[in-house]
């Protein structure tokens, strides 16, 4: 059997572990060291503003390397580019867990995002080579499955760790993890089989528009969102950030609407049907990460609830999420994408809603259940979503769609997260009324996601 029509299975088994160890990892550092910064910022004397470095050099780092290892990919095969970011990912955590100062563990953290970038860039170029085509839209929703709950599970994970033990333990996990995933990773992983004519074309100077690009928006973000009740000049330096990126953002895709292959896919997001599936990624996964963020000061500021009560409520949204991903893999290409993924966004955003409004002294069943729909909603869209995304590209830029799928989700949760710090400089009070403001506003994310996907049904390839 070919790698174009999958693996047999007990290859394929240990081929589909080492993706979902992979992709869980990865997904999960991006949120896991949140609930430490405070003690980070403490034990190696640092300001809190600059602690939040922890968590934005991974989030930069892995952002503007995507595309680039994804066409690296595309060249000299997933699998080594796979490999190379988890041994990088592994040995940065060890950096990590030894780092006595905040420059050297942000320094860690920057490498680190690399390495996950090299994961997540080719992650789902992969599941489209382990999987045989008519079992794709499982492998699908499995990786979607992995994707949803890691992100949900980062905060209860670093809950759990930092309970019994100090913050560099969190980045342990990581080490015999990491090294399995290695080791399986060599002996199970595809090789895919490269064409030299078709592969992306760029330079040096693409890959370093590229990352200027994403780095003056995510920066320029940062102060807008994050910084502008901190300092006069923040909103100032943000808008400036902000529009250099647009400058270079524009030097950058002119050079590249030149070539066959871009660094930056424009051939694909040619494509009504792709291009239209990552407006719905970027909407949803704002949508998610707004309400992400947003749900933990309603659960303990608003509602006064005890950690532990809060944990568990809020794992009803993942539990829904394990079981709908399958559902929703088994009926792509029983019925068309861009309705289920319509379906769940509605879906959605009626549970983002229900949050939203819910009663003033909910219990935790009202709670759970309304979250249990929101997990099922983005369960039954991410799925399809996915699969289009993946199968529209063309084999040979299963690597480039993998990449901007990546993308789509991390530039999606950085806008969510922005739009949050936003709405806390204007109502900081965790009286309810800015969590609802951000609930509803996600509501709205999802729906503009879900028409983006509906769309989809009268578009042509």
């Amino acid at each position: 059997m070919t790698a174009q029509d999958g693996l047999p299975s007990p290859q394929r088994g240990k081929a589909v572990l080492v993706i979902v160890l992979g992709i869980a990892m990865s997904v999960m550092d991006g949120s896991i060291v949140n609930l430490a910064l405070p003690g980070i910022a403490r034990q190696l004397q640092a300001e809190a503003s600059q602690a939040i470095w922890v968590v934005n050099a991974y989030q930069i780092a892995s952002l503007v390397m995507l595309l680039p290892l994804a066409a690296l990919g595309d060249r000299l095969g997933y699998r080594r580019v796979y490999l190379v970011g988890m041994l990088l990912f592994v040995l940065s955590s060890v950096a990590a867990m030894l780092a006595d100062s905040l420059a050297m563990l942000t320094a860690a953290r920057a490498l680190q995002g690399l390495g996950a970038a090299g994961i997540m860039s080719v992650n789902t170029a992969l599941v489209r080579l382990v999987y045989p085509s008519s079992r794709l839209g499982r492998g699908i929703a499995l990786n979607s499955m992995v994707v949803a709950t890691s992100t949900m599970a980062g905060p209860a994970v670093a809950a759990a760790i930092l309970s019994v033990a100090s913050w560099p333990w969190l980045f342990a996990l990581n080490l015999p993890l990491g090294l399995l995933t290695l080791w399986m990773g060599r002996r199970a992983l595809p090789y895919n089989p490269t064409r030299a004519e078709a592969a992306p074309q760029f330079s040096l100077i693409d890959v370093a528009l590229n990352v200027l690009m994403f780095t003056l928006v995510f920066v320029g973000a940062d102060y807008l969102g994050v910084r502008s009740g901190a300092a006069h000049s923040a909103p100032v330096l943000g808008w400036a950030l902000l529009a250099a990126g647009v400058v270079v953002g524009l030097a950058y895709l002119r050079r590249q609407r030149r070539l066959t292959a871009p660094l930056f896919p424009l051939d694909l997001l040619r494509i009504p049907v792709f291009a239209l599936s990552m407006g719905s990624s970027l909407g949803a996964f704002c949508a998610q990460m707004l309400a992400f963020l947003s749900l933990p000061f309603l659960l303990l500021e608003v509602q006064g609830r005890s950690h532990m009560d809060a944990g568990l409520i809020m794992t009803a949204w993942p539990l829904a999420t394990v079981v709908v991903a399958p559902i929703a893999g088994r009926l792509i290409g029983r019925y068309p994408a861009g309705w289920l993924g319509g379906i769940g966004m509605v879906v959605f955003a009626t549970g983002l809603l229900l949050v939203g409004l819910r009663p003033d002294h909910a219990t935790s069943f009202e709670m759970g259940w309304r979250l249990a729909l929101c997990g099922a909603g983005f369960a039954l869209f991410q799925s399809p979503n996915n699969h289009t995304i993946v199968t529209t590209a063309p084999v040979h830029r299963s690597g480039a769609a993998s990449g901007m799928l990546g993308t789509a989700r991390l530039t999606g949760q950085t806008l969510g997260a922005v739009i949050l710090a936003a709405i806390f400089a204007v109502w900081n009070q965790h009286d309810g009324r800015a969590e609802t403001i951000a609930l509803c506003l996600a509501a709205g994310c999802a729906l503009l996601a879900g028409l983006s996907s509906s769309l989809r049904v009268r578009a042509t390839r």
